[in-house]
């Protein structure tokens, strides 16, 4: 049988691909080029670069071109995590601790030991807690522009799980969830195991394009709404608070179901939740993993009264709740002061992390709100995301790049930077790896 010449074609690019004569970053011709290199249809060179595709060795990028990819592993949403040299700082993930943590932990784990029946940690807790876990996050909650009674919060292993939980409640398959272009890759993972069809809408680091959510939601039946409104993840922006009104209005307009995302929202404290705009609506998920411990996995959920049977149902299915160890010892610091005294510690870390990024990545399109973790770096086109982040794995260096976060075939050239995790001493020495590799690829830095 004559092999299809579109196939010829891949197949000759691939092997250039793989011989190393295309490497990573090359731009490979327009599909009109390819053709007429090839005498062959565009119709035909598109087929060309849908299989290249489909092989995960280029990727087009609408408005820009088609790329050859980098394919070492450290893009995209489950990169690797181990790198080729000793890791010098990791930017990808953000594990903030502070330096006397380990020392609280184990006074604190002395106070349980010592107190009531030790035993009673050994216990099962019931899905969506006991009521002294949930009341503890309900007083929290009041310093936080919530109010609800207890039996509104549910209890979960971590914010993610809360998101997993909320969606395989309220979502079936099929179920169409409105997100930002570029998004939390949690809210990807969830609606890949649950087949739900994510909906894009237009974000950039102002905000959600409220006009086009309006006409997505007139035009299709949007289920529910996923957004970030206070330090989205990547893009930083917070939403004042006439389009968080607007967009409580919005979702009761067209009956759509608010999961809000707060993991955040405590480094940038005073804004009115989308909770309290609209209630009877609105799954709140939080979690302690950035402003107590990350290994705590203590979250929690705050349910729509007429929905919360339906959550607890869902949490009951999939893993019936959180440890008891950890309840224990979130609700010990969320009502001793330690909770307090760590938000308040992130807060200062917080703002200081970001002043060193903003300097040492003073020049290149960097953009973060000065109060969070987070900071969303925009490349120069000669600067692919990929191999920028290839080339500082080699060097020691993690971050995520934009495939991660998109929702839609257009992909930003960016990458996400975690400011949290490494020492600031290292993390200073990476914003400088960084910004030097990019300078590299800037117009103004190649001789003339």
């Amino acid at each position: 049988m004559r092999i299809p010449r579109y196939s010829e074609v891949a197949d000759d690019i691939a092997g250039r691909i793989r011989a190393g004569v295309l490497p990573a970053g090359t731009r490979l011709p327009t599909h009109r080029a390819l053709a007429t290199e090839h005498g062959i249809a565009v119709a035909t060179a598109t087929k060309v670069y849908r299989a290249l595709t489909e092989a995960g060795m280029v990727v087009g990028e609408a408005g820009r071109g088609t790329y050859v990819r980098d394919v070492s592993g450290y893009a995209g949403l489950e990169m690797r995590r181990h790198t080729p040299v000793e890791r010098v700082a990791d930017l990808s993930f953000n594990q903030p601790l502070s330096p006397d943590q380990g020392d609280q932990l184990r006074r604190t784990l002395r106070e349980l030991a010592a107190e009531g029946d030790l035993s009673a940690l050994l216990m099962q807790e019931p899905p969506g807690g006991r009521t002294r876990g949930q009341a503890a996050v309900a007083t929290y909650l009041l310093g936080h522009g919530i109010d609800v009674a207890p039996d509104n919060v549910v209890l979960t292993a971590g914010g993610q799980q809360g998101l997993d939980t909320v969606l395989g409640a309220v979502a079936a398959p099929g179920a169409v969830v409105a997100v930002d272009a570029v998004t939390y890759p949690g809210v990807k993972l969830v609606a890949a195991q649950r087949r739900l069809e994510l909906a894009a809408v237009p974000s950039d680091t102002a905000g959600m394009a409220l006009d086009h959510l309006e006409r997505l939601c007139a035009r299709r039946p949007v289920s529910v709404l996923y957004c970030t409104p206070t330090l989205h993840n990547p893009l930083g922006f917070v939403l004042g608070d006439e389009d968080r009104r607007r967009l409580a209005a919005l979702a009761r307009r067209h009956d759509v179901l608010i999961v809000e995302d707060a993991v955040y929202a405590f480094l940038e404290p005073g804004h009115t939740p989308l909770q309290a705009l609209a209630p009877e609506r609105t799954f709140y998920v939080g979690s302690v993993s950035k402003s107590m411990a990350p290994g705590i996995r203590f979250g929690y959920v705050v349910a729509p009264t007429r929905l919360r049977d339906t959550l607890i149902r869902s949490l009951r299915a999939s893993s019936w709740g959180t440890s008891t160890l950890a309840v224990a010892l979130a609700t010990r610091w969320l009502t001793d002061g330690t909770a307090e005294r760590l938000e308040s510690s992130r807060r200062e870390d917080a703002g200081e992390r970001q002043r060193l990024a903003t300097t040492e990545l003073a020049g290149l399109q960097y953009h973060a709100h000065p109060a969070s973790y987070l900071g969303w770096l925009t490349l120069p086109d000669e600067a692919r995301h990929d191999v920028i982040a290839r080339d500082l794995a080699e060097a020691g260096i993690l971050v995520t790049t934009a495939d991660a976060f998109a929702t839609t075939k257009r992909i930003p050239n960016a990458l996400r930077l975690a400011l949290a995790t490494p020492e600031r001493a290292d993390l200073i020495l990476a914003l400088r790896e960084i910004a030097s590799r990019i300078r590299q690829h800037m117009p103004a830095a190649r001789p003339s």
